[in-house]
Order: C-alpha cells, then sequence, then structure tokens
C-alpha cells in the first residue's frame, strides 16, 4: 500500500513535471514493487517472484526482438533517455512488463475466473488497454520513435497486435506460475487481499492516466484519455464489479 501511494504521488509529480525522464523510471519502480509485494500475498512470496521474473523476462524479450526485427510491434528504437539499456532495451521497460503484467493477470481472474484460455485472453486484452495510454504518452516524453508513425497518436497499428501477442505470453506464464486453478472458490484473508491490491493498482493507473491526458498534460488529449479510460476503465470496473457481487 505504500508502494501505491508512492506510485499516485509520483505520477502527480510526473503530470507537473513531465520532462523528467527520473520521475517516468520512479513510477515504473513503485508499481512493480507495489505488483510484487501484492503478488506475493496473493500468490506466496516464491511464485510471485517467479511470475514477475518470467514477466519481465518475456517483456525484455520482445523488446529486443522487436528493436532489432520489427516483430511482434513494428519497426520502432528507444532513444537514449532511459537508462541502463542492456542489450538496447531500457531495464525499466522490462520492469513494468512485470508490474501491469501481474496488475492485469489478478484483474483477469476477477473478470473471467472459470476456463483456461479466457482468463489469458481477457488478461492480454487489459494489459494491452494499458498501451493505449503509454505509447502515446512515451512518444510525447522521446523515450522510443517510430519509423513511421502511425494513425494512432502516431502509433501504429501494428503496435497493438503485437502487445496482445505478448500480452498473451506474459499471461499464459503468469497463470502457469502462479498455479491458480480455473475453478478455485472465493480467494479468502492474505490472498484476498493481494488479489484486491493488484486490482487496485490496475485501476489507480487507469484513473491517473485518464486524468493526466484529460486536464494535467500539456496539451491535453481527450482521444488518448477517452480510448484508455475506456478501455481500462471497463476491465477495472468488471473485475470489481463480480468482487462486490461475492
Amino acid at each position: 500500500m505504500a508502494a501505491l501511494a508512492a506510485m499516485v504521488a509520483a505520477q502527480i509529480a510526473t503530470g507537473l513535471r513531465p520532462q523528467d525522464p527520473r520521475l517516468t523510471t520512479t513510477v515504473v519502480v513503485l508499481l512493480a514493487t507495489g505488483a510484487l509485494a501484492f503478488a506475493a500475498a496473493a500468490y506466496t512470496p516464491r511464485r510471485a517472484a517467479g511470475a514477475f521474473t518470467a514477466a519481465v523476462a518475456a517483456g525484455y524479450a520482445a523488446e529486443w526482438i522487436g528493436t532489432r526485427t520489427g516483430v511482434p510491434f513494428g519497426d520502432y528504437r528507444y532513444t537514449d533517455v532511459l537508462w541502463p539499456r542492456p542489450g538496447g532495451v531500457p531495464l525499466i521497460v522490462a520492469l513494468a512488463w512485470g508490474g501491469m503484467g501481474l496488475a492485469a493477470h489478478a484483474v483477469a481472474r476477477r473478470v473471467a475466473p472459470r476456463g483456461r484460455l479466457t482468463p489469458i485472453l481477457a488478461g492480454a486484452l487489459a494489459l494491452t488497454a494499458w498501451d493505449l495510454f503509454l505509447d502515446p504518452q512515451m512518444l510525447r516524453l522521446g523515450l522510443w520513435v517510430w519509423a513511421e508513425p502511425g494513425p494512432y497518436r502516431g502509433v501504429p497499428l501494428t503496435n497493438f497486435a503485437g502487445w496482445l501477442l505478448v500480452s498473451f505470453l506474459v499471461m499464459a506464464l503468469l497463470d502457469r506460475i502462479t498455479g491458480r486453478p480455473a475453478a478455485d472458490p472465493p480467494a479468502t484473508g492474505a490472498e484476498a487481499v493481494g488479489t484486491t491490491g493488484l486490482v487496485a493498482l490496475y485501476t489507480v493507473m487507469a484513473l491517473m492516466e485518464t486524468t493526466g491526458f484529460a486536464v494535467v498534460f500539456r496539451p491535453p488529449d481527450l482521444l488518448v484519455a477517452a480510448a484508455g479510460g475506456l478501455a481500462m476503465g471497463a476491465f477495472a470496473l468488471l473485475a470489481w464489479g463480480r468482487a462486490w457481487r461475492r
């Protein structure tokens, strides 16, 4: 909870000082820290660490391949703003895959608790919804550049197809490692607290990004605020709705 509160404070600071890359790094580190702590309560520390590591590794591998081949996201490259950059991929980017991957996975398990493929697909869509905010914001900050700008605030549509593909892989890994069967009864105790914390993290990110693009960033961008807010907001509302019905 402390990491989540600090992340909100850092996001507010980022809105006030959008050109400071250290604040962006701070937000991601706090995101990853909070997600890992909540996941440790939800699944046990060992499984949480394994799941987080797998998501970070998958995200890093996808970015490493993507910057060299253009697959699966499209032709892009990172600028020199974010460091460290082992292999040309900023480490903070891989941490973001891990942190939000855990949060989106928890949301998916609330939205689609039954079946094998349905929760994985729901998680992939929930994680890809975040990129409706992420890519336009990072382009504003000059953190990466597309070879050929696309129709969504300079982002090509191939990027979202790639995100969906990689997110599906990340969700499959998380589902496997956390070992949560599809037909589990409602979580209780520490598990319930951890899962709720991950859903809260996803919800806070949706609210902060929507507010940022709608009223804080200069110039504001109502298109991105609406697209990202509706996409992430829908998953957040569905997740909270299922929790309340329980």
